[in-house]
Parts: structure tokens; C-alpha cells; sequence
């Protein structure tokens, strides 16, 4: 595909984005009241302190939001949702902890709006607590198709953009 046809809005190879935030206890308790998860690692102190966490954890899914909010706003942004997530927890993050949800462009496909991406959730004092790859459909950018739609001549003559 010739690259005067790329949508310049498209990702490409290469492109980094990311966010920060501070989790707190606050999100432990509005991600068990979406979720229903009172696991005891994430409220009692006594029960996760005798735990190889050796204290409270967020859990996973308050750790990895911060990932949705990069894929939604920033890259490959808007219109845009996650077809496939495959994700390591490396390390535990805890209330108080400031979090960066980064991604990079591993490929952008120019035939549909579809974006692999390397994603990774960094703590504060710079250990990886999650790490892994997202494939994402972009709602609203156009596929090549759509660039390239041919336009009627009249006659039944069809000519391709």
C-alpha cells in the first residue's frame, strides 16, 4: 500500500504512550464493589502480612485500569477497545504506590484498524509489576478501504481512488 494512502492518524511502529497514577485504598474498595472480590489479600493486614506479599495488594484489575486509560486516550486512542490481552504479574502493587501503564506499537495492520501493542505497568521505584502484549480494534479510524473507496464515473465505470 502506497504510504499517501496511510491514514496519518494511524499508529506506527515504534509509538510510545503512558500514564501515571497513585493507587489507593479507595480503588481496592470500588474494584470489589464492580467486581465482588473480597480476597483477604486486599483488605486484611494481619491475614497478607503472613503471605508471601508480606502486606495488602491491589488487585490486578485496579492495577492494569491504568493500561485501559492509555489505549483509550492516548495511543491507539480513542474509539479504541482491547480484542486480546496477555498479561505476567511480576510484582505486587500496593495502596500508595504511583503506577505508569506504558505502551509501545509492536505492529499496525494498514488493511483494518488493528494495533498489537507491548504493554507493561511499572511501580514507582522502577520494578515491573505487569508486563505483556494487547492487540486493540480502533473504532473510528479508517481501514485502508475506506481510503481507497472507488468513486462512481456514471456508466457502470468504477475508478479506484
Amino acid at each position: 500500500m502506497s504510504a499517501a494512502l496511510e491514514d496519518p492518524r494511524s499508529p506506527r511502529v515504534g509509538q510510545r504512550a503512558g500514564r501515571s497514577r497513585t493507587v489507593t485504598s479507595r480503588d481496592i474498595e470500588l474494584f470489589t464493589a464492580i467486581s465482588g472480590d473480597r480476597n483477604p489479600l486486599h483488605y486484611d493486614e494481619d491475614f497478607a502480612a503472613a503471605t508471601r506479599f508480606g502486606g495488602v495488594v491491589v488487585q490486578g484489575g485496579v492495577t492494569t485500569a491504568v493500561l485501559n486509560a492509555v489505549v483509550a486516550e492516548d495511543l491507539p486512542g480513542p474509539g479504541s477497545v482491547f480484542l486480546q490481552l496477555d498479561l505476567r504479574f511480576l510484582a505486587p502493587v500496593r495502596p500508595g504506590d504511583v503506577i505508569t501503564g506504558s505502551v509501545e506499537v509492536t505492529a499496525a495492520r494498514t488493511d483494518k484498524p488493528i494495533t498489537t501493542l507491548a504493554v507493561r505497568v511499572t511501580r514507582d521505584d522502577g520494578v515491573v509489576a505487569v508486563e505483556g502484549t494487547a492487540v486493540c480494534w480502533t473504532e473510528g479510524r479508517p481501514a485502508a478501504a475506506d481510503v481507497r473507496r472507488p468513486v462512481s464515473r456514471g456508466h457502470g465505470e468504477r475508478e479506484a481512488g
